[in-house]
């Protein structure tokens, strides 16, 4: 009798453990799609900001979109990397980048 409840009650509890993971991997999935939805709008938005404009640095980025010298950094290489952007100079704050046409 008693290895049957404790069986029962380790299948509950397995039951439960797997029910967790999977909801929580629901939750991390949206979370992750708002994230990359939220990242591929301010590229976007990167893209309006320097079509007006001659050149840009990293730091004006920063300032636009209110984030953090590192996502403003990602953001600009990426656009390179598409062929959105233009980088001139190589490294530090001789860095400026322009809008492909």
């Amino acid at each position: 009798m008693k290895e049957l409840i404790i069986f029962i009650v380790g299948l509950v509890t397995g039951g439960v453990l797997v029910w967790a993971v999977k909801k929580k991997d629901m939750d991390l999935t949206g979370i992750n799609k708002k994230r990359a939805e939220q990242k591929e709008q301010n590229k976007q938005k990167v893209i309006e900001f320097i079509t007006g404009r001659d050149e840009v640095v990293n730091d004006d980025i920063e300032k636009f979109l209110g984030v953090s010298n590192a996502t403003a950094e990602r953001y600009l290489n990426e656009l390179e990397q598409e062929g959105r952007l233009k980088q001139v100079g190589k490294v530090g704050r001789s860095v400026k980048y322009k809008a492909l046409k």
